[in-house]
């Protein structure tokens, strides 16, 4: 077996919530490419069979915040090899002014969603005895982004990084591996939304040393890393791919 071999999924069966556009449906891409079956998990039926046709995957509706569906959706399915929690939201208001509503949907999203994917697919990988759980974290569950208000955001990609501490050091004995990766400023429709106030465009990018955004296809070779054997001796990590930016 070479390096190479390691990075490839073939047999593997592969699900990643919140894949019907931008990082998420790059993850899911990388992950067929490199042999899984993958199966795209989303809100949205319209995009979510699209891409999934596209990559030869399939489709099925998932609501993370709902643990009852999450429940279901993992009781029909086989034991993943592969669960990549991607799915994710935020609120840009500045705190003293945030409702309950817009703070609640971002934890419900961003921390609850994870966690009742990665309990109740993992326990179907602890009963099998291994599996790879790579959730979507963000550089700014490490830093306190500005000029942008975000502290839910920041918060809860925060908890996604120590929940995944948590879970690596409780499953790792079982066979279970739990990573993050944590990006920096990306080219999805939510970011590239927020370029168009000159003050955030002028601060994201001179405070990112490589100057630019990363595209949404520079996440998935990471994902790809934690996920497959090639990190077969990594748990409990969290990936920085920021260019830079939390260097400084």
């Amino acid at each position: 077996m070479t390096i190479l071999d390691l990075f490839k999924l073939d047999g593997k069966t592969a699900l990643v919530t919140g894949a019907a556009q931008g990082i998420g449906f790059e993850i899911a891409k990388g992950l067929s490419e490199a042999g899984a079956k993958v199966i795209i998990a989303d809100m949205n039926p319209e995009t979510g069979e699209a891409a999934a046709s596209s990559i030869g995957g399939r489709f099925e509706m998932l609501n993370v915040t709902d643990s009852d569906a999450v429940r279901a959706l993992a009781s029909r399915l086989s034991p993943l090899d592969v669960l990549v929690n991607n799915a994710g939201i935020v609120r840009n208001v500045p705190s003293e002014d945030i409702s309950d509503a817009d703070w609640e949907v971002v934890m419900s999203v961003n921390v609850n969603g994870v966690f009742w994917c990665c309990r109740e697919f993992g326990k179907k990988m602890l009963g099998a005895g291994k599996g790879s759980i790579v959730s979507t974290a963000s550089m700014s569950g490490l830093i306190s982004n500005h000029p942008q208000p975000q502290s839910g955001y920041n918060a809860s990609k925060a908890a996604v990084i120590h929940l995944t501490r948590s879970l690596a050091g409780e499953w790792a004995d079982r066979g279970v591996r739990v990573n993050a990766v944590a990006p920096g400023y990306t080219a999805t429709p939510m970011t590239i939304l927020g370029l168009e106030t000159p003050e955030w465009r002028e601060t994201w990018l001179k405070e990112t040393p490589m100057k630019r955004l990363a595209e949404p296809r520079e996440i998935a070779p990471a994902v790809l890393y934690l996920a497959s054997e090639a990190s077969s001796f990594v748990t409990g990590h969290t990936l920085v791919v920021d260019g830079g930016y939390t260097a400084w």
